[in-house]
């Protein structure tokens, strides 16, 4: 997979991504990160790229021209049309579906904004895909760009030693968090690792931490069940928690915002 990204800062981006699992992907030649200037395409001899907006405002915006030439300098070279994606707090929000379907792509285009955005016109002339990565504001899109290729390399077949780890990560397991993981000693600060985990026994463990997925995504993200994939006994186990929650004066105002009866379903109560 190539990733190319158009940008006023190459530098951020490539000290960025060239470490850890994505930079050993760079270097067995499973991803290749193209970080281009966008200042190469300005066309005055400061390479200036920001003005003034119409209308007045606080700000300089990114001008038109020189992000349109930087980008088709990009996809002239495109063995075929790529997506472009811009980062942006109006996009579509950025999650781990997107991710997969980002990674069925052979080539994409990041556009990373700075100042007070970029030229709405060339934005409706260039891009496919506005994406954010939540509900706030960042400086630029370099961080941004950074967030979504790393979730999306991380698809890509060879990127992880273990092929099976992406698959068990928090978020891929019918939305649910992931369950509380332990390593040696078996006794830390007064702290036991669950005896279950040092049983042996493979479908107790699995039960286990099918368990701890639930209890963990209904007590921290119960907006993320509406989504998942649990059976009638599951739903039920959620239930007692609740009641239990209620039960208990100090945790209602709590538990009030973390689940209310509306939330589930009714078919699957």
């Amino acid at each position: 997979m190539r990733f190319h990204v158009l940008t006023l800062f190459p530098e951020m981006i490539l000290a960025g991504m060239n470490t850890s699992i994505i930079g050993r992907a760079i270097e067995k030649k499973l991803l290749d990160i193209e970080a281009v200037n966008i200042r190469d395409y300005a066309f005055n001899k400061h390479q200036k790229v920001d003005d003034y907006t119409y209308g007045g405002g606080a700000g300089m915006l990114m001008q038109a021209e020189p992000v349109y030439l930087c980008w088709e300098a990009v996809c002239s070279r495109l063995p075929k049309p790529a997506r472009t994606v811009y980062l942006t707090p109006q996009g579509r929000v950025f999650n781990q579906k997107l991710a997969r379907e980002l990674a069925e792509e052979e080539e994409l285009v990041f556009l990373c904004g700075h100042y007070e955005g970029i030229d709405e016109r060339v934005i409706e002339e260039i891009v496919t895909d506005p994406v954010s990565i939540g509900d706030y504001v960042l400086t630029g899109g370099e961080l941004p760009a950074m967030v979504v290729m790393d979730a999306v390399a991380r698809m890509v077949p060879g990127v992880l030693s273990n092929e099976a780890s992406s698959e068990s990560e928090t978020f891929s397991d019918s939305h649910l968090l992931e369950y509380p993981q332990y390593s040696r000693p078996e006794v830390w600060h007064g702290k036991r690792v669950p005896e279950v985990l040092l049983s042996g026994h493979h479908q107790k463990v699995d039960a286990w931490r099918r368990e701890q997925q639930i209890r963990r995504t209904f007590l921290y993200r119960p907006d993320l069940l509406h989504g998942a994939d649990l059976t009638n006994k599951e739903w039920q186990m959620v239930r007692e928690w609740k009641k239990e929650k209620r039960a208990a004066p100090e945790h209602e105002a709590e538990t009030d915002g973390l689940l209310r009866n509306e939330d589930i379903k009714h078919e699957d109560i």
